[in-house]
C-alpha cells in the first residue's frame, strides 16, 4: 500500500473520530476502539493481527495507567473528604491577606488540583469565593478566575493528574521532567490568566453572587486538618518522583542511593505511599472507621475508570497507528517537515480540544497521534516532557460550549453563555498560549 494512501487513510481515521465523538455522540472509549479497528483493516493489517495489535495497545497502557490513576484518585479523594482543601485555601488567604487574596486563591488551586479532580476542587473551594466576594463587593470574577487559573493549570500540567499521566506514558516521558516543566510553565500561565486577567475582566464584567447559592449552608463545619500536613501529604508523591529524575542526573548508576531513590521515585511506590499516609493520617488518626475508609477509597475508584478506559483505548489507537505502518509513514512526513515537533503536538492537542471538549480525552488523544513519530524522529529525554506539556497547552485553549467546564463554570459564577466565553474561555486560551510559550523557550534553551 502506497504511503499516500495510509497518511489518507490516518487522516480520515482522526476526522472519523471527531465525527463519531461530536455528532454521533458515541462515546470517547468505543469511538476510540472503532476507528483503531477501521484504521487496522483499511491499511491492509491482517485481521487477526489488528486485534492482536489493539490487545497489545490495551494491555501496554492500562499496565501503568491504572495503577497511577487509581492510586491518585483514592489519594485526591482522602483529602478531598478530610477538608484538606478547605484548610490550604483559608491558610493561605490568611497568610497571603486579604489585599492579596487573588494570588493565594491562584496558589491554593495549584496546588489543591494536584491531588482533586478539577471539577471537585472549584466545587468545594468557591464557597470561600463567595465569602470573599460578599465582604468586599468586588466582582466574583476577581476572586473566582485566580482559583479557576490554579485549578485549571494543574489540571492540564501536572502529574499524577490524569490527562499529562495518560500522555507521559504514551510518549514514553519520564515524569519528572514532565513535572518540572508543568510547574515551570504553569506558574506563569496562573499568574497571567489568574490575578492579571481577572483585575482587567472584573473591571468590565461585574457579577455578584449568584442568589441561588447559600452560604451559610455551604459553610464547612468539621474540624479542618492542620495546613502542614496536609502540603506534606500532596507534596511527598511530587519530591520522589523528581528525586528519582534528578539522581539519574547526579548519582552514578548501581549505586545503593541511587537504585533507592528509582524504586522509592516510581509513580507506583510513590503514590502507594502518599495514599496509605493519606489514609492513616487525615482518616485513621481523625476517627474514620475502617468501613468508613474502603467506603470512601470505592467511591474514588467511580469517576477513576472512566479515565482509566479512555486512555487505554488512546493506547490501543497508537499501537494501531504503530503497527499498520501509518506511524513510520507520518514520522518521515513529519521529519521532513518545517514545523518543529512541539509546534505540531500542540496544533494537533488543540483541534482535538476545539473539536471534542475535554481537555483529557484531546491529551490522550493527541499523544496516540504523536507518538508513533517519537522513535523515528530519534526524540528521547527532556524533549519528551516538553512535548507532554504542549500538547497540555494545546488541550487547554478555547474551551466553549462542549466542555463540560464551560458550563460548570458558568453556573456556579453566575454567568450567561456570552460572558462565559468573554471570561473562562479568555482564560484557559491564556493559560494554553503563555504555556505553550515557555515550552518554546525552554526548547530553545536545552537544545
Amino acid at each position: 500500500m502506497s504511503n499516500q494512501l495510509l497518511i489518507l487513510i490516518a487522516l480520515a481515521g482522526f476526522f472519523l473520530l471527531l465525527f463519531l465523538i461530536i455528532r454521533v455522540k458515541l462515546h470517547a472509549f468505543v469511538a476510540l476502539l472503532l476507528v483503531s479497528l477501521i484504521v487496522g483493516v483499511l491499511s491492509g493489517m491482517p485481521l487477526n493481527n489488528v486485534v492482536t495489535s489493539m490487545q497489545a495497545g490495551m494491555a501496554g497502557t492500562l499496565g501503568f495507567i491504572a495503577v497511577v490513576v487509581g492510586l491518585g484518585a483514592m489519594f485526591g479523594h482522602m483529602i478531598e473528604i478530610s477538608g484538606g482543601a478547605e484548610r490550604i485555601a483559608r491558610t493561605m488567604i490568611k497568610r497571603f491577606g486579604e489585599g492579596k487574596a487573588q494570588w493565594a486563591l491562584g496558589v491554593t488551586g495549584f496546588f489543591v488540583a494536584i491531588p482533586v479532580f478539577f471539577d471537585v476542587g472549584f466545587i468545594i473551594l468557591i464557597p470561600v469565593v463567595y465569602g470573599l466576594a460578599k465582604k468586599t463587593g468586588k466582582s466574583l470574577l476577581y476572586y473566582g478566575l485566580p482559583l479557576l487559573a490554579g485549578l485549571a493549570v494543574t489540571h492540564s500540567f501536572i502529574p499524577p493528574t490524569p490527562g499529562p499521566m495518560a500522555a507521559a506514558n504514551l510518549l514514553g516521558a519520564e515524569l519528572g521532567w514532565v513535572i518540572l516543566f508543568g510547574i515551570i510553565a504553569g506558574i506563569p500561565a496562573m499568574a497571567v490568566a489568574g490575578p492579571l486577567f481577572a483585575k482587567f475582566i472584573s473591571k468590565k464584567i461585574h457579577v455578584d453572587v449568584p442568589d441561588f447559592m447559600n452560604l451559610e449552608e455551604m459553610e464547612y463545619e468539621k474540624e479542618l486538618p492542620s495546613f502542614k500536613l496536609v502540603t506534606t501529604l500532596i507534596l511527598i508523591p511530587i519530591v520522589l518522583i523528581l528525586l528519582n529524575s534528578f539522581s539519574a542526573l547526579i548519582l552514578e548508576e548501581g549505586t545503593v542511593l541511587r537504585d533507592s531513590l528509582t524504586f522509592l521515585g516510581h509513580p507506583f511506590v510513590a503514590l502507594i505511599i502518599a495514599t496509605i499516609l493519606t489514609f492513616t493520617f487525615l482518616g485513621t488518626k481523625r476517627g474514620y472507621s475502617r468501613q468508613e475508609l474502603q467506603d470512601i477509597a470505592s467511591r474514588a475508584l467511580e469517576p477513576a475508570g472512566m479515565i482509566i478506559l479512555v486512555t487505554g483505548a488512546s493506547g490501543v489507537f497508537k499501537q494501531v497507528l504503530i503497527d499498520s505502518g501509518v506511524g513510520e509513514v507520518m514520522g518521515a512526513m513529519m521529519a521532513n517537515t518545517t514545523l518543529p515537533p512541539i509546534v505540531l503536538a500542540f496544533l494537533i492537542a488543540a483541534v482535538v480540544r476545539i473539536a471534542i471538549g475535554s481537555a483529557t480525552v484531546a491529551m490522550v488523544t493527541a499523544a496516540g497521534l504523536t507518538a508513533p513519530f517519537i522513535s523515528i524522529l530519534g526524540l528521547e529525554g527532556p524533549v519528551l516532557g516538553l512535548l507532554v506539556i504542549a500538547i497540555a497547552s494545546g488541550a487547554t485553549v478555547l474551551s466553549h460550549v462542549n466542555d463540560s467546564g464551560f458550563w460548570l463554570v458558568g453556573r456556579f459564577l453566575g454567568l450567561n453563555v456570552k460572558d462565559t466565553l468573554k471570561t473562562w474561555t479568555v482564560m484557559e486560551t491564556i493559560i494554553g498560549l503563555v504555556g505553550f510559550i515557555i515550552v518554546l523557550l525552554l526548547a530553545i534553551i536545552i537544545y
